[in-house]
C-alpha cells in the first residue's frame, strides 16, 4: 500500500509544470519500474484514485511500461486477470489509454503465440453479464467496456497476418471469437437495432455505442477473412444495416449531438462492411447485391445537400458511391445497376459534382485545401476498387469514370476482384471494342446538354455552375476518352473546354478545372491542338487576382497541367514564349515559386535541345531569384529556394548534354564555352552566399556552426558543374572553389539523412574534387586551415577528411551507398599525389575506411552476396597503402581478423563466388592484393597452408580471368565498325520484343499471391540481402596510381622467388594450373611437376 501511494505522488508530480518536478519524479518511476508490484499499482491507481489527472497518468504510464517490457519478458497469468478486470471497471477516459497495453499483450500472447487460452471463454461470460445486456440491476460488468475489448481482441485479424502462406486460413482465434461472442451477439445487435429505429426523437447514448462497436468488430471480422460461424449470419445482420443506413436524415440541421454522430459513424461502418463484402466475398454478396444498390442508391440521390454536410455525413456519400462503384464491377452488380445509369447520372453523380457554396468558400480560405479536393490529380486511376477517395465529388467522379467505360457486365469467376483481374490478358484488348461504352451512349451526351458560358449566359450562377460539373465530368472520362479516336477528344476540348479561356467574363472556378481538364485528357489530345492548348494554359498561368476573388488556383493549377503534359510527351509548337513566362512569374517571388520550379525543371529536361541556348540567360536571373530568399543566418532554407536548387540542377545538366562535339572548333564551340563560365560563375555565387559569407559570419563570432545541410545533394551537382567548368587554374580563385569545398566537406562530414534525401552526386562530386587536384592542387586538400583568433587555434578539417568521414558513415548505409563509397575510396587512396607532410593524412584514411567497410562485412558475412565485393575491395585498397596497419586493425577488430578477409578476398576471387570479379579493374587490385597477401604469409613463422593454398589458387585463377579481360578489351577496340553494321539487326530485334510484349498474359492472383509468400519466407529467412543498384556495380574502379603498375610482373616475380617453397607445401587443382599456364605460359619452367 506504501509502494502504491509512493508512486501515485510521482505520478501527480509528473503533471506539475515545473521541469525539474517531472524530471525527478519520472527518473523515480524508472527506478520503481523494476519491482514485481509495480504494473499492480498502476492499475489500481488507475481504477482507484480519485484524481482523474492521476488516473490517466497511471494508465498512460502503464501503457508506456507495456510497450517497453513486452518482447523482453511474458506477462504473468495474474496481470493479464487483473488488466482485463481493471478495463471492465475503469471509466471510458481511462477505458481509452488502458486498451491500448491490452492491445500489445493481445498482439504478443493471443495472436502471435495463441496462448492466453482462456481469454475468449472470459469474455464471453463478462459478456453475457454484463449491464446492457443482462437485465439484472446488479451487473458488475459494463457492456461497453467489455466490447471495446472485444473490439481489441478482433482488430489484428482485420489483415492478412502470415504473408508466408499464399492463401491464409482463417485464423483459428478468430474462429472462435466469431462462434463464442460474435454469433450471439447479432441477436443482441437486431434487438438493440429494432429499439432504436422506433424511437421517433433522440436514442440512448449508450445503445448508440454498442451499435457502433459491435459494427467495427463484424467489420474487423470480414475486412479479409470468412469466420465460418459468422457466415450464415450476414443476410441477417445486413438487413439491420438497411435499417440504420435508411433512417439516417440527412436534411435537418448540421447536429453535434453525441448520439447522431454515433449513429453517423455505425452508417460509416456499414457501408465499409458492405465494401469488404463485394471485394472479398463475393458468394455471400451476390445474393445481397439487390438490397445493397437500393440502400445506397437511396442515399447518393440526396446529393443534392453534400454542400450543406459536415465531413462525416459527406464521408457516408462518399462510401455510398464507392460502393456503387464496386458493385459496378461485378457481373450480377452491372446487370443490377445499368438500368438506373441515366437516373443515378442525373440525380445522384452530377449534382455532387456542380459548384456549390462550400468550395467558394474553400477556394478563399484554403486555395491548397480545395484543389486537393476538387482538382485531384490521382482520380486518373479510374477503378471499381479505389480505397479511401473520402470526398463525395472524387467517389462519384470515379463512379461516372467506371460508367463511362463499361460495356457490358464485367466477366468474373468467384470470389473478388482479383478473379477479375485473373481473366484479362493482354491477348484479349480487342473484345468488347465493337461494343459502344456508356461513355458514348449516355455520358457525353447528358454532359452536352449543358450549355458552354458564353459572353450572353456567363452571369447566370446556375450555368457555371453547372458547367463547372460538366468539367469535373470530363476530367474522369481519361480511360473512356483514351479509347475513342483522337479527333474525338480533340473535338470535344476544342468544342467544350478552350473556348472558356476566351470568355472574359468566364469565373476563375472554371478556368482552373479548365486546366486541370486538360492535364488529366493529357495523354487523349492530338498535337494539331496543341498551340490553342498551350496557349491557353500560358493565360491562365497568368491571371491575376481580381479584386474579389483571388486566381492562385487558377495558376496552380495551370502549372499542374502544362507539367502533366509534358511528360506525357505533348510538348508546345514553340518553348520560348513559354519558357519567358514561367521564368517572369518566377521572379515575381509568390507562394507559386515553388509549383513553377518544378516545372521549370520538367520543361527544360523534356526540351533540353530547343531550349538549351537561352540556359545562361535563365540561370543567371533565377540565381537573382533564389539569392534574395535564401537566409542570412544558418537556418533551414524555405521550399522556393530547395525548389530552385533542384531546376538549377536540371538547367546546368542540360547545358553540359548540349555541348559540341569534340573536334568541331567554331562558333558554336566558343558560344558553348562563354556559356559555361556565365552558368558557373553565376553558381559559384551563389554558392557563397549561401555557404561563405554565413561561415564568415560564424566564423567572426568564434561560432563552430556550420551552415545548414539544405539541398546538399542539389548542391553538390552544381558545385561538381562549377569544377567541370575549369579550365585554368586562376579559375579556382576567381571561382572560390576551395574556399567552397572546406564547408561542402564541412557539410558532407556532418550530414547524416541517408534515408531522407538523395546522395548520388555527393559521390560523383568527391570524384571531381580528386580530378581537378590532381590538376591545379587545391589549396586545405589534404591540411585545413587554422581558423582566425578568438577562435580556439585548432586545424579545421581539410577537403579530403572532410570526404573521408562521408565515405566511412556510407559503408554501413544501404547498399547503393556501399558500393558508391567503395568506388570512391580507390579514388582517394590511390588517385592525389601523397606528400610527405600528407602521409598521416592517408594512414588516417586507411584507419577509418578499413574499421567502416570490415565492420560492415563482419555484419553481413554469413550470407555470401554481391556486396561482400565492394567492402572487401575497399579493405584491399587500403592494405595496399599499408598493409601491417590494416593487418592490425583487422585484427582488433576480430580475433584472427586478418584470415577472415583473406579467406573471403580468395572466395571472391575464385571462379567458385557466384557474385565474383568481372571488371578489369576489380581483377587487377585483387591480384595486387593477393600478391602482398601471399608475401606475408610466407613471413608468417606459424605458416597458414590452407590460407596459402587458397590464396594462390586464387591469385592464379584471377590473374588468368585479368589477362583475359585485358585481350577481350583491346579485341573489343579493333572490333568497333562491327558493331555499327549490326546496328539495323538490333533494332529489328527490338520491334519483335515490343511485338511478343503484346502476347505475354498478365499474372493471375494465385501467381501473385505465391510469389509474395516465397519472398515473405525468404526475407524471414534472411536469405535476401539488397545489394544495390546494377549501375553501380557495373562502373570501372579509378585506381589512379596503381594503374601503371605492372600486375603480371608482380605475379611472375612472385612465382620466381617462392616457387619452390609453395611447391613443395602446396597442391593445387591441375585445372586451375593448366588455366593459368595456357595463359601464362613463360611460367611452365615453375610447375613442371605439375605439366
Amino acid at each position: 500500500m506504501e509502494e502504491t501511494n509512493q508512486i501515485a505522488l510521482l505520478l501527480s508530480q509528473t503533471l506539475s509544470s515545473d521541469n525539474t518536478v517531472v524530471h525527478s519524479a519520472t527518473e523515480a518511476l524508472d527506478r520503481l519500474s523494476h519491482l514485481p508490484a509495480f504494473p499492480f499499482s498502476l492499475l489500481s491507481i488507475s481504477t482507484g484514485s480519485e484524481d482523474p489527472g492521476q488516473r490517466i497518468a497511471a494508465a498512460t504510464y502503464l501503457k508506456n511500461f507495456t510497450r517497453r517490457n513486452i518482447a523482453i519478458s511474458k506477462v504473468s497469468e495474474e496481470f493479464r486477470d487483473a488488466l482485463l478486470r481493471a478495463l471492465l471497471q475503469v471509466d471510458y477516459a481511462g477505458l481509452k489509454v488502458l486498451v491500448e497495453a491490452f492491445r500489445l499483450i493481445v498482439a504478443a500472447e493471443f495472436v502471435k503465440e495463441n496462448s492466453w487460452q482462456d481469454l475468449v471463454p472470459k469474455l464471453r461470460d463478462v459478456i453475457q453479464n454484463s449491464n446492457l445486456i443482462n437485465s439484472s440491476r446488479n451487473c458488475e460488468w459494463k457492456t461497453i467496456n467489455a466490447l471495446t475489448i472485444l473490439q481489441s481482441l478482433i482488430r489484428p485479424f482485420q489483415y492478412f497476418l502470415n504473408p508466408k502462406v499464399a492463401k491464409e486460413p482463417v485464423p483459428l482465434q478468430l474462429e472462435l471469437i466469431a462462434k463464442e461472442i460474435l454469433v450471439p451477439l447479432l441477436n443482441v445487435f437486431h434487438q438493440c437495432v429494432a429499439k432504436v429505429l422506433t424511437i421517433c426523437v433522440e436514442s440512448e447514448e449508450e445503445t448508440e455505442k454498442l451499435l457502433l462497436i459491435i459494427s467495427k468488430c463484424i467489420y474487423f471480422s470480414v475486412r479479409s477473412h470468412m469466420p465460418s460461424a459468422l457466415a450464415p449470419h450476414l443476410p441477417s445482420f445486413c438487413r439491420d444495416l438497411f435499417g440504420i443506413l435508411n433512417s439516417l436524415n440527412f436534411h435537418g440541421a448540421i447536429t453535434s449531438e453525441d448520439w447522431k454522430l454515433l449513429r453517423l459513424k455505425t452508417a460509416k461502418r456499414s457501408l465499409l462492411i458492405f465494401c469488404a463484402l463485394v471485394t472479398r466475398h463475393r458468394k455471400l454478396s451476390d445474393k445481397l447485391m439487390p438490397d445493397i444498390v437500393n440502400c445506397v442508391s437511396n442515399i447518393v440521390r440526396q446529393s443534392t445537400i453534400i454542400s450543406k454536410l459536415n465531413f462525416l455525413s459527406e464521408r457516408i456519400f462518399s462510401l455510398a458511391f464507392d460502393v456503387i462503384s464496386r458493385v459496378l464491377e461485378t457481373g450480377p452488380g452491372w446487370r443490377l445497376i445499368s438500368p438506373q445509369f441515366s437516373s443515378l447520372l442525373d440525380s445522384a453523380i452530377f449534382p455532387a459534382l456542380v459548384l456549390n457554396e462550400k468550395d467558394v468558400l474553400e477556394w478563399e480560405e484554403d486555395p491548397e485545401e480545395y484543389m486537393r479536393k476538387n482538382l485531384p490529380s490521382e482520380i486518373e486511376n479510374i477503378s471499381g476498387w479505389k480505397e479511401d477517395l473520402f470526398t463525395a465529388r472524387k467517389s462519384a467522379l470515379n463512379l461516372l469514370g467506371v460508367i463511362a467505360s463499361s460495356k457490358g457486365p464485367p466477366v468474373v469467376g468467384s470470389g473478388n476482384i482479383s478473379s477479375l483481374s485473373s481473366k484479362r490478358k493482354k491477348g484479349d484488348k480487342t473484345k468488347g471494342k465493337d461494343r459502344s461504352s456508356m461513355g458514348e451512349l449516355l455520358v457525353l451526351p447528358f454532359l452536352s446538354k449543358f450549355p458552354t458560358p458564353s459572353n450572353v449566359n456567363a452571369s447566370e450562377a446556375k450555368i457555371m455552375n453547372e458547367y463547372y460539373g460538366v468539367l469535373m465530368a470530363y476530367g474522369s472520362l481519361q480511360d473512356f476518352l483514351s479509347e475513342q479516336k483522337a479527333n474525338h477528344t480533340a473535338t470535344l476540348v476544342r468544342m467544350r473546354v478552350l473556348p472558356l479561356y476566351k470568355n472574359p467574363m468566364c469565373f476563375p472556378y472554371l478556368i482552373a478545372s479548365a486546366n486541370w481538364v486538360l492535364g488529366e485528357l493529357a495523354s487523349c489530345l492530338s498535337e494539331e491542338m496543341s498551340a490553342d492548348v498551350y496557349s491557353s494554359l500560358v493565360k491562365a498561368l497568368t491571371m491575376p487576382d481580381t479584386e474579389d476573388i483571388s486566381c492562385h488556383p487558377v495558376r496552380m493549377s495551370a502549372a499542374g497541367a502544362i507539367t502533366e503534359l509534358v511528360e506525357n510527351d505533348y510538348l508546345p509548337p514553340e518553348w520560348l514564349p513559354l519558357l519567358q513566362v514561367v521564368v517572369g512569374q518566377i521572379a515575381v517571388e509568390s507562394e507559386e515559386t515553388s509549383i513553377l520550379f518544378q516545372l521549370l525543371g520538367t520543361l527544360v529536361e523534356a526540351g533540353s535541345e530547343h531550349i538549351a541556348l537561352h540556359i545562361p540567360d535563365i540561370i543567371l536571373s533565377l540565381v537573382g531569384t533564389i539569392s534574395k530568399c535564401i537566409p542570412p543566418h544558418p537556418e533551414p532554407w524555405p521550399q522556393m529556394v530547395e525548389q530552385g536548387y533542384g531546376a538549377l540542377v536540371v538547367m546546368a545538366q542540360c547545358w553540359e548534354d548540349s555541348m559540341p562535339e569534340e573536334g568541331e572548333h567554331n562558333e558554336p564551340d566558343r558560344v558553348w564555352l562563354s556559356g559555361r563560365a556565365t552558368i558557373a560563375s553565376a553558381l559559384s555565387n551563389l554558392l557563397q552566399q549561401a555557404w561563405l559569407r554565413p561561415s564568415q559570419q560564424m566564423e567572426s563570432k568564434a561560432d563552430s556552426l556550420l551552415p545548414p545541410p539544405s539541398c546538399i545533394d542539389d548542391s553538390s551537382a552544381l558545385l561538381r558543374f562549377i569544377m567541370q567548368s575549369i579550365k585554368e587554374s586562376d579559375q579556382v580563385l576567381k571561382l572560390k572553389v576551395s574556399e567552397l569545398l572546406l564547408v561542402w566537406a564541412d557539410l558532407i562530414a556532418n550530414w547524416h539523412a541517408w534515408e531522407e534525401t538523395e546522395d548520388l552526386s555527393i559521390f560523383n562530386c568527391i570524384k571531381v574534387v580528386i580530378t581537378l587536384h590532381q590538376k591545379f592542387e587545391l589549396q586545405n586538400f589534404f591540411l585545413g586551415k587554422m581558423p582566425l583568433p578568438p577562435a580556439p587555434p585548432v586545424q579545421q578539417r581539410s577537403i579530403i577528411e572532410g570526404m573521408g568521414a562521408f565515405l566511412s558513415e556510407a559503408f554501413s548505409q544501404y547498399p547503393s551507398a556501399t558500393w558508391r563509397a567503395s568506388s570512391c575510396v580507390h579514388v582517394l587512396l590511390h588517385v592525389p599525389h601523397y606528400m610527405f607532410e600528407a602521409e598521416s593524412v592517408r594512414q588516417s584514411l586507411v584507419i577509418a575506411f578499413s574499421q567502416a567497410a570490415f565492420s560492415r562485412f563482419r555484419a553481413i558475412r554469413s550470407k555470401p552476396c554481391s556486396l561482400w565485393k565492394p567492402l572487401l575491395l575497399a579493405v584491399s585498397s587500403c592494405y595496399l597503402c599499408h598493409p601491417g596497419l590494416v593487418e592490425k586493425i583487422l585484427e582488433k577488430d576480430e580475433p584472427d581478423g586478418f584470415a577472415v578477409w583473406t579467406s573471403a578476398l580468395t572466395l571472391i576471387s575464385s571462379s567458385a563466388f557466384e557474385h565474383g570479379l568481372s571488371l578489369e579493374s576489380e581483377l587487377k587490385i585483387t591480384v595486387m592484393t593477393l600478391v602482398k597477401v601471399i608475401e606475408r604469409l610466407l613471413t608468417l613463422q606459424n605458416q597458414r597452408v590452407d590460407l596459402l593454398l587458397k590464396g594462390f589458387t586464387s591469385l592464379m585463377e584471377a590473374s588468368a580471368s585479368l589477362k583475359e579481360a585485358q585481350g577481350e578489351e583491346s579485341e573489343d577496340d579493333d572490333g568497333s565498325g562491327d558493331d555499327q553494321n549490326a546496328g539495323e539487326d538490333t533494332e529489328e530485334d527490338d520491334d519483335d520484343d515490343e511485338d511478343s510484349d503484346d502476347d505475354e498474359r498478365e499474372e493471375t492472383e494465385e501467381e501473385f499471391l505465391d510469389r509474395y509468400a516465397k519472398a515473405a519466407i525468404a526475407l524471414e529467412s534472411g536469405t535476401v540481402v539488397e545489394e544495390g543498384d546494377v549501375e553501380d556495380q557495373e562502373q570501372e574502379l579509378e585506381l589512379g596510381g596503381l594503374e601503371e603498375v605492372d600486375e603480371h610482373g608482380l605475379v611472375i616475380s612472385l612465382i620466381q622467388r617462392y616457387h619452390k617453397v609453395l611447391m613443395q607445401v602446396l597442391s593445387f587443382p591441375p585445372q586451375v594450373i593448366s588455366n593459368f599456364l595456357d595463359t601464362f605460359p613463360e611460367c611452365k619452367l615453375y610447375f613442371e611437376q605439375h605439366c
